[in-house]
């Protein structure tokens, strides 16, 4: 049978007070991305600490119940998948907000002010425990990579992507060691700006994803995930998603940089599935499900994609997923979609 994982945010418990970026209504939040973050942690206090605790053990356990085989810790602690990593991190300012053009929309964004640091203490490591803690199975921890975190940020002090991302590597790599040290299965690096910036990518993006990994000890699983973008609301067709011919431009390199597996979507824009021969040396994590879509996919047509993608890909190096992470869908839709996946995945 194909192995499952899940990509990173799993919908929040209703008793998590952290307000995602993905709203009630099925949509997201474009111009505040860390809107009530630092009043929710001050409000909770202690408290938010025990509340995390259990919603992360809640969703991990529910992710296996429903059949994953390396779940995520839900990443119920975050506001969104780059700025929770960037409040860790010397050099970037939160109260400093600046008014920055983002996919056509403006959005007030934290500003690195100085040298990019990691922090002192880990932080990641406990977040990956916690999730640990609640299965036998191997928990995945996701971190935003350095140039999707660029394009997350105003910057007014690098002014320079090449120093701005070699920094940012320099500091996601003091935190991935700490988790490979701690026994972390699984890390994965979140890098959709990939597939947005692909003459980025190639000129300095893919060097600096091998530098996030730099010294990662041997049995360590190392994992880039690249997706095409999110929409603004659940069911939105006619989005602007990254050029279709990224992940041709991209795979040849990917397939050769330091990493053990590539994540990709499917399911909303399928491939070429030929694609999936450039990929000679790493494994594939497969997008199958649709995570902006409110239609539920059937087993059968799930079992038939990764059933194409066979006749691409050795069964061993090939795992199946959502295309990307969940938490447009709310909690009922999620379970519904991850249970077809498996049901799918595990009938192979």
């Amino acid at each position: 049978m194909l192995l499952t994982t899940t990509i990173g945010t799993y919908p929040k418990p209703a008793e998590v007070p952290i307000r995602d970026w993905f709203q009630q209504d099925g949509g997201t939040d474009s111009a505040e991305p860390t809107a009530g973050y630092a009043e929710t942690v001050r409000q909770y206090g202690e408290r938010l600490e025990a509340i995390l605790d259990r919603a992360t053990v809640l969703v991990v356990r529910e992710q296996v119940e429903l059949g994953i085989d390396i779940p995520t810790d839900g990443e119920v602690r975050r506001e969104n998948f780059i700025h929770y990593h960037c409040r860790h991190l010397a050099g970037v300012d939160f109260e400093m907000l600046t008014e920055t053009q983002m996919h056509g929309h403006e959005a007030l964004l934290p500003t690195i002010t100085g040298p990019i640091r990691a922090s002192r203490q880990p932080f990641l490591v406990r977040d990956w425990q916690v999730a640990q803690n609640a299965t036998r199975r191997p928990a995945k921890i996701t971190l935003p990579g350095p140039l999707t975190i660029g394009s997350r940020v105003a910057d007014a002090f690098y002014e320079d992507p090449r120093a701005r991302g070699a920094a940012l590597a320099d500091a996601l790599s003091v935190e991935i060691r700490r988790l490979a040290e701690a026994g972390c299965p699984v890390i994965q690096i979140d890098e959709p700006a990939l597939a947005r910036q692909v003459e980025a990518a190639q000129a300095f993006g893919l060097e600096h994803l091998e530098r996030c990994f730099h010294k990662v000890p041997p049995g360590t699983e190392r994992v880039v995930h690249v997706c095409c973008g999110y929409p603004d609301r659940l069911d939105n067709e006619d989005y602007p998603k990254a050029p279709k011919e990224a992940y041709v431009k991209l795979a040849d390199i990917l397939d050769q940089v330091a990493v053990d597996t590539v994540s990709i979507e499917d399911a909303h824009r399928p491939n070429d599935l030929s694609l999936l021969e450039r990929f000679t040396r790493t494994k594939v994590i497969l997008g199958v499900i649709a995570i902006a879509r409110s239609r539920v996919e059937e087993v059968e047509e799930v079992r038939d994609r990764l059933k194409a993608a066979l006749g691409h890909i050795d069964t061993h190096r090939l795992l199946a997923a959502p295309d990307c992470g969940l938490g447009l869908l709310g909690r009922d839709l999620a379970r519904q979609k991850l249970k077809v996946l498996t049901e799918a995945a595990h009938s192979l």
